[in-house]
């Protein structure tokens, strides 16, 4: 408990914040730390820090008890207790964007009863700038193992059931107490006979071979929305491997989005980057040159006395920055190119040049 910390510096909120402000610090950080977004080491355990610190100060009783007892006076209140009450995924629907349901709160925080659910499955995709610009659809393959329609994931052939294990009883377990004095004490091994299945399949599913899984390919449409970030990824629920036993949910698809290199713009998070090659005279006189951006064609002026590598900046022509109403900016690096070879005029001309340079005559 003494590791904690305070929950107004988790939040960065003083200690009289409003709810509002609680809840906009929360939204803030919560978005910065989700780990559907971030892949960074310790991205999660911020993100569980921030969650509990929202869960204690959203709600008046919770945070009278820690304002007059601090981490001590939350010892009443179990892990259901702090996130019962509270629809965490509420508070994004507003935010302008969509990743599949943020059923991370549900991973998280939230004890599941039942089957365990199936492994969650990964899937990449490349999508192009114009798609980062304004969002869209993008069509993902998707390869997982599915439960089997014909056995329904009981791993039997369809009119059998698994004979369950006599040793067990068909827990899988094997529980030994011993009794030393008033004290006793139990140990659970796995059972030896159906090394902790708790059944035998003595007619198994053709097929499926008896896996009570079976392998699929999908194609699915997955929307992306307008800045998503290099590396996001979007959860799909649903779509995972299925689960070990029978009637166990499936896990989720997170897809991850890459950018699709472009030949014309280079990305560095919400702002564009390009080359901008001048002649030496339009960097020396200054001119102005149509230049392509993700909007169209814009007019740039390069100043005169330009130098190599200066960079122009064109505020606002970048990409969203996500879940915002803002984008980053558009940034050219100036190249001044040299003729390699001279016409007859030319040659003359810097020579010419060289000469008001230098000051000497001809």
């Amino acid at each position: 408990m003494a590791d904690k910390r305070d929950y107004y510096e988790v939040l960065g909120v003083p200690r009289d914040a409003s709810l509002d402000a609680i809840k906009h610090a929360f939204r803030r950080l919560a978005f910065k730390y989700h780990p559907d977004r971030n892949k960074e080491a310790g991205a999660e355990e911020k993100f569980k820090e921030i969650a509990e610190a929202y869960a204690v100060l959203s709600d008046p009783k919770k945070r009278h008890a820690y304002d007059a007892g601090g981490h001590a006076g939350m010892g009443e209140f179990s892990p259901e207790d702090l996130y019962g009450g509270i629809h965490f995924d509420d508070l994004f629907a507003d935010m302008g964007f969509d990743l599949g349901g943020l059923g991370v709160f549900d991973r998280l925080f939230r004890r599941r009863t039942g089957p365990r659910r199936g492994a969650d499955v990964r899937a990449d995709v490349a999508v192009p700038l114009s798609v980062i610009l304004s969002g869209g659809e993008e069509v993902v393959r998707v390869a997982r193992e599915t439960t089997c329609d014909t056995c329904h994931g009981k791993r039997s052939a369809p009119g059998t059931d698994p004979r369950p294990c006599e040793k067990c009883g068909g827990s899988g377990r094997l529980t030994q107490t011993q009794k030393q004095g008033n004290v006793s004490m139990q140990q659970i091994t796995t059972c030896p006979e159906c090394h902790g299945a708790g059944s035998f399949i003595d007619h198994p599913c053709i097929a499926c071979g008896g896996t009570g899984r079976t392998a699929r390919e999908e194609k699915l449409k997955v929307r992306i929305p307008p800045g998503a970030e290099e590396g996001i990824a979007l959860r799909i629920p649903g779509h995972g491997g299925a689960g070990d036993e029978a009637g166990a949910p499936p896990g989720d698809l997170f897809v991850i989005v890459h950018t699709e290199p472009d030949p014309h713009f280079e990305r560095h998070g919400a702002n564009l980057w390009r080359r901008l090659p001048v002649t030496v005279a339009d960097a020396a006189l200054g001119t102005k040159v149509m230049v392509p951006t993700l909007d169209g064609e814009v007019e740039v002026a390069v100043p005169a006395g330009t130098q190599p590598d200066r960079v122009l900046r064109l505020k606002g022509k970048g990409l969203p920055h996500f879940g915002t109403d803002t984008r980053g900016d558009f940034f050219l690096r100036v190249e001044v190119t040299v003729p390699e070879r001279l016409s007859d005029a030319q040659r003359r001309l810097f020579e010419e040049l060289r000469r008001c340079e230098t000051g000497e005559s001809e």
